[in-house]
């Protein structure tokens, strides 16, 4: 019994830390990879409510049913390994296509072979069995098994931790505290190995996914507000200029982005830069919105604005530190600039992640083109812009066919 009521307080722990987590309705925005995070968990309660089954079946001598509890036990804990190794994959999306093919076909192998393992077992006793004084024996099997799942979790952690110390940022320590979370799991296992009287690896899954929750979670979180606020600061700014003709001129209404009068004026100043030679680092980037249209002919003009604005708070979050301009009715553009330009390559990748995502979702879906300036060919910003512009529509042509 003392062993059931381990997995009985790792449960309510996991449920209470995690519930915004496993809230259907709750906001997500703010929370990569999401759903799979969410069918992790879940496979973790399951495998604490059986764990705990365990150990009350075991304490009562209740044969059938522990044999049975002991079945789906071993297949619930290979299914956190596979859910676990997925939701990293999906998180770091880092494009690294022979990685996630690889991960996904061992995993696809493993979960054959714990089936095929536990099936022989019901013939053959090579993975547990119990003796005739009720007591649990461990076959080679199962510690060949328990070996896997570490191979599993050293494996996804190692590369973690490595994706994980490539970046400086926020999202760096993010990386490595989920890389110590696989490394944690895998020392739970060992124990779990030889130790099986105690419910070691419940106890690890309760640290872990606290850690996530704190380390992770939350502090995506955080940030997520931080950016908020800073938005918001913008658009309080921004209504205060508005007092002055120009400011008026220069500000998309419906928006609050700056205009097409902004945008021409300036690729005015940009263009007499070039002709001076004294620009370097410009990158023109060109968006716009999929199936408008669409939207405004089965939803109306008012759901129209909203998927407009929708679509501009996705280039704007996304490139924060470069001029936005609205220079069509679902039309932008965004001249990058500074840290923008130098990151341009993740925050691409970061932001065609998400229209993936909306898509799937039926969200805003953005079509978007970006080229860099080329002094040996470029005479003006025209000319960078109508090669993005080419991208963009190849982009949209793509996306369209994706559906």
């Amino acid at each position: 019994m003392v062993y059931a009521s381990f997995d009985i307080v790792a449960f309510l722990v996991v449920i209470i830390i995690n519930y915004e987590v496993l809230n259907p309705r709750a906001d997500h925005r703010y929370f990569i990879a999401f759903e799979e995070y969410r069918r992790f968990l879940l496979s973790v309660l399951l495998f604490i409510a059986l764990d705990f089954m365990w150990g009350i079946l075991d304490a009562k001598e209740i044969m059938f049913w522990l044999y049975v509890d002991t079945v789906i036990y071993f297949l619930s804990m290979a299914l956190t390994v596979i859910l676990w190794t997925h939701y990293v994959i999906k998180l770091l999306n880092n494009n690294n296509k022979w990685f996630e093919v690889l991960i996904d076909f061992l995993c696809q192998i493993y979960a054959i072979y714990i089936i095929i393992i536990l099936i022989i077992n019901f013939y053959k006793p090579i993975f547990f069995s119990y003796d005739t004084k009720n007591e649990f024996t461990s076959g080679t099997a199962r510690l060949i098994t328990y070996e896997i799942q570490i191979g599993f979790f050293l494996l996804v952690a190692i590369y973690t931790l490595i994706q994980g110390g490539k970046r400086k940022d926020r999202e760096g320590w993010r990386y490595l505290a989920i890389g110590v979370f696989g490394i944690e799991q895998l020392i739970c296992i060992g124990i779990q190995m030889y130790y099986w009287v105690f419910p070691v690896y419940a106890i690890g899954c309760l640290i872990g996914t606290c850690t996530l929750h704190t380390f992770v979670f939350e502090d995506r979180k955080v940030e997520y507000q931080e950016k908020l606020e800073k938005l918001l600061e913008i658009n309080k700014k921004q209504k205060e200029e508005i007092g002055s003709a120009k400011q008026v001129a220069y500000r998309d209404p419906l928006t609050g982005v700056k205009s097409k009068n902004a945008y021409v004026e300036a690729v005015e100043k940009l263009n007499d830069s070039i002709k001076k030679e004294i620009i370097t680092d410009l990158g023109i980037m060109v968006f716009d919105l999929n199936d408008l249209k669409t939207v405004n002919d089965t939803l109306g003009h008012e759901a129209g604005d909203q998927y407009i604005k929708d679509g501009c708070m996705m280039i704007c979050n996304k490139f924060a530190h470069s001029p936005v301009f609205r220079i069509g009715g679902d039309e932008f553009a965004v001249i990058l600039q500074g840290s923008d330009f130098d990151n341009r390559e993740s925050l691409i990748s970061e932001f065609e992640n998400e229209v993936v995502e909306n898509l799937k979702e039926d969200k805003v879906v953005v079509a978007s083109g970006l080229e860099i300036y080329d002094p040996n060919k470029d005479k003006s910003v025209d000319d960078i812009f109508e090669r993005a512009d080419k991208k963009m529509y190849e982009r949209k042509k793509s996306l369209k066919e994706m559906k």
